[in-house]
Order: structure tokens, then sequence, then C-alpha cells
């Protein structure tokens, strides 16, 4: 009879990314420079939105909360894989492996609701523009960015519990780059069943009812749009979403496709590269996006700059 072996695991191994030298080098220089660029841009935001009172405005208090996002969601990930890339140092800690799937489900989950806000936001601007400061006051923006932040961290809190609790023995090689929800249930040696019930449910619930929000929203600020009869408003309003609905079609269809499935149909290769959409690229083109579209951010990342 096969013995297994049940010893507690203590650590945990990053396998998800390659051993030949120059392409881990490659690798290392492609990172760093994506991270460096996405520190840059959405610290630039950040400092833009601060120091100019003209972007004093809901719309940029909730770009500015985007942007934070933006930087802790890579600073997450990004600095172990570039460790692992540079010194071949794979193992994290069962506490860092834990710590680091927290923070990484309390930001995605934070960013979602706040999309939906901002395209509740956007909703009020287009549809209700003549009530828009009465409606919108920067108290309620001030209750709906605190609302998102703790429901995002209950969110996470609840997702962690979850799989930490799990019991984990035998191999302790995680493949992927990071600690996440699908490869840890797919490392542990416990019945996963009711608890991946459980993270899809309230995944589901929560994330489908951000993204009814946000539809609705966006439903509701197309028909204003085409109903008005000026081209050059029609323009401006275009202007307005289209930022913020290209960074919602990018986010929502990466997290989707890595949370909101069982672990059944978990592919290593594929998550690794959804993952890096939503987790490497998303915060570095979010204030791209922002910037290039917004005449008002433009004028203000100029007197910065």
């Amino acid at each position: 009879m096969q013995r297994v072996n049940l010893s507690t695991v203590s650590e945990f191994v990053l396998v998800g990314l390659s051993d030949a030298l120059e392409v881990r080098f490659l690798l290392f220089v492609l990172f760093l420079i994506t991270y460096l660029a996405t520190m840059a841009g959405n610290i630039t935001i950040l400092v833009a939105i601060s120091t100019d009172t003209r972007l004093h405005n809901p719309m940029y208090y909730f770009l500015g909360n985007l942007s934070l996002l933006d930087i802790l969601c890579p600073t997450i990930t990004v600095p172990k894989m570039l460790e692992v890339l540079l010194l071949e140092n794979k193992v994290i800690s069962f506490t860092g492996c834990m710590l680091q799937l927290f923070f990484l489900i309390d930001v995605v989950g934070t960013e979602i609701f706040l999309l939906a806000v901002m395209a509740y936001d956007r909703y009020v601007a287009i549809c209700h523009p003549l009530q828009y400061m009465n409606i919108v006051s920067m108290k309620l923006c001030a209750h709906l960015a605190i609302g998102t932040w703790v429901v995002g961290f209950f969110n996470s809190l609840l997702h962690t519990s979850l799989i930490f609790t799990l019991f984990f023995c035998g191999s302790n090689e995680v493949d992927q780059y990071y600690c996440d929800i699908p490869p840890m249930l797919a490392l542990s040696c416990s019945p996963t069943y009711s608890r991946e019930l459980v993270i899809l449910t309230v995944a589901g619930v929560l994330g489908s009812s951000a993204f009814v929000v946000t539809l609705i929203s966006y439903i509701y600020i197309l028909l204003a749009i085409l109903s008005m009869n000026s081209s050059e408003s029609r323009h401006k309003a275009f202007s307005t979403c289209g930022s913020h609905l290209t960074v919602v079609c990018l986010f929502y269809g990466t997290t989707i496709c890595t949370y909101v499935r069982p672990s059944s149909t978990y592919s290593p290769n594929q998550d690794r590269i959804v993952s890096m959409l939503y987790e490497i690229l998303t915060p570095l083109l979010n204030p791209i996006i922002y910037s290039l579209r917004n005449k008002e951010v433009k004028c203000a990342l100029r007197r910065v700059i």
C-alpha cells in the first residue's frame, strides 16, 4: 500500500516561471520596466488630482482611488516575482502566501465595486446633470469609496479563511508565480467542493451585483447620449464614459476568466497569462487610458510634469 506524506506544509514553492537563465533575465527586465512605469503613471495621476483644484470633484476622487488600487495590485505580486526571477528564491512562507492572497483578493474585490460606483457617478452626471452636485456630494463620494474598501476587505477575509483552513500535505509547489485561489485549491489534499461552492456563490452574488449596477448605468447613459441633439454634446459624453467603459471591459473580462469557474477547469498556463493581464497590464493601461482621453487630466499632468 502506497504511503502518503501527511506532514503539514509550512512553506510553498512558486514554480510558475521559467528556469532558463536567459528567459528569466528577459522577464525580469520586462516586468521591472512595466512595474516602474505603472508606479510612475499612477503616482503622477494621484499627484495631479491632489494638487489641481479643478480636479477636486467626484469623478476624479474615484479616479484617485482607482489609481491607488492600481499601485497596490502589482505591488502585491510583482516584487516577489522579480525576486524569483533574479535570485531564484522561489520559497514563500505559509503566512506570506496567505497575506499575498488576502491583499490580492482585497484589491481585486474593491476595484470591482469601485468601477460600479464610477459607473453610477457617470450615470448621474450625464442623465441628471443639473442635479449632479446635489446627488453626488463629496460626503456621498467618501461614503461610497469607504464602502467599496470595507466590502473588499470582508470579501477577502472570507475567501482567505476558506482557503487557508484547508489541509495542505505532500507537494508544496504552487503552479503559479504568486499565491491565488485556483492553484491553492488544486494543491490542497482536503475535500474542496463545499468551499468552492461558497466561493463561487459569494463571488457570483457580489460580482454580479456590481456588474448589474455597471450595466444598467451604461444602458441609461447610452440612451441619454443617443437622445442628445448636439453632436458636440454626444462626443463629449462618449469621451467622458469611453475611458471608464474600456477599463471596465479589461478588468471584468480577465477577473471573470480567473475566478468565476470551478477548480476542475483550472489551467496553469492559461491562468498565468490571464492573471498578468489584470495584475500587470491593466494597472499600466489605466492611467494611459484616462490621460489620453481626458483633456482635464492631460492639462493637470502637464502642470505636474
